[in-house]
């Protein structure tokens, strides 16, 4: 419903000229100002010209009131309270079928009258403060979010990274995440299934659980125990968690790798050639006792490790028209930090309506 101003407006569609008199009376006492209709055309006319509250009678001599409920409710949001003397319970539910908010039949006590009105707007109230609130943990999701995100950018020699993060209107759980180690870094890509607070918190769970497992050794070993930490949250929440997790040994170039789900990470030769990196498994959570193994790729000077979430594939008919477009644009650009702007830009148009996630690792040209 519309926002109530600071004068309430009303309407009073009524044939009856004592029962109109009364009902502007009351309405008036109770601070709204108020027009008047004896007809049907006359109260659709002037129903256009805007209203916070209809009263609307059943019976009017041009017209059914019924079916000025239904063209009313084409054009305006105001609250309609239907007066009539029909009592019979059908037709009172006619009434409500049509659009109406309430309804009060005749003869009235002014009190009830003003009951059945106070009662519309607290509704409208409580509504607003919904609205406050759902805005309020959207906006506490987006920074969640935000503060998922490496605050640094990762300094390693021969090796150009960059991230770039952009969420849809509706917040979800994407983040990617990463960190130095002794022999390169860690690398992770997640999108967490839903949208709103919970799914970023999820989404922060992860992202936890992925950092304490960072010292294990093997890659399988160390997935494996952060899926096992992460199934019981994410059973309680009826969800789950598209993951890509990435270890480099700069040294060598090879990625040890887990794709649970995510099917997005791509490998582009340096000559613009490129290799979908097949996924392992099912999402984390997809269902309990899951295994994963490990895949490994081997970055030659001037390749590059794409890592796309599914909101870009929103653009594409087929994965493949997907792989390729991500591919010539990663390998047109001047660097990670371009391709990754360049990614994002693609993802500026109405059929994308997911985040977009874009993780580009680049070794340097020989």
């Amino acid at each position: 419903m519309t926002a109530a101003p600071e004068t309430r407006r009303a309407l009073v569609v009524e044939d009856d000229v004592d029962i109109r008199g009364l009902l502007v009376q009351i309405l008036k006492r109770e601070g709204f100002e108020v027009t008047e209709a004896a007809t049907a055309r006359e109260g659709l006319q002037k129903a256009r010209a805007g209203a916070d509250l209809i009263t609307l009678d059943l019976n009017l001599p041009d017209g059914d009131g019924v079916e000025v409920c239904r063209e009313v409710r084409t054009f305006s949001d105001a609250y309609i309270l239907m007066i009539t003397a029909r009592t019979d319970e059908i037709e009172r539910l006619t009434g409500l079928e049509t659009g109406a908010d309430d309804y009060i039949s005749k003869p009235f006590s002014p009190r009830e009258l003003v009951a059945r009105i106070n009662s519309l707007f607290r509704r409208q109230n409580r509504q607003a403060a919904a609205d406050v609130a759902n805005a309020d943990e959207r906006q506490r999701a987006a920074e969640v979010q935000q503060n998922l995100l490496p605050r640094d950018q990762l300094a390693l020699q021969d090796y150009e990274l960059c991230g770039r993060f952009r969420p849809s209107r509706s917040v979800g759980g994407d983040f990617y995440d990463w960190y130095g180690t002794a022999d390169g870094l860690h690398l992770t890509v997640a999108d967490a299934m839903g949208k709103g607070m919970g799914a970023a918190l999820i989404a922060a769970t992860v992202r936890a659980i992925m950092r304490s497992v960072a010292t294990q050794p093997s890659i399988e070993t160390a997935f494996a125990t952060a899926a096992r930490a992460t199934e019981a949250d994410l059973e309680q929440t009826s969800s789950f968690v598209t993951l890509f997790h990435g270890r480099l040994d700069a040294a060598t170039g090879v990625v040890g790798y887990v794709d649970a789900g995510h099917g997005l990470a791509l490998h582009v030769a340096a000559d613009g050639s490129v290799v979908r990196l097949p996924s392992a498994g099912p999402p984390v959570g997809a269902w309990p006792d899951q295994a994963w193994s490990a895949g490994t790729v081997h970055l030659e000077p001037g390749d590059s490790l794409a890592v796309v979430s599914d909101g870009l594939l929103d653009i594409y008919e087929t994965v493949e028209q997907f792989t390729e477009a991500v591919a010539g644009v990663v390998t047109a650009a001047a660097g990670a930090e371009d391709a990754c702007g360049r990614l994002l830009d693609m993802a500026d148009v109405p059929e994308v309506a997911d985040d977009v996630t874009v993780v580009i690792l680049r070794r340097s040209p020989a």
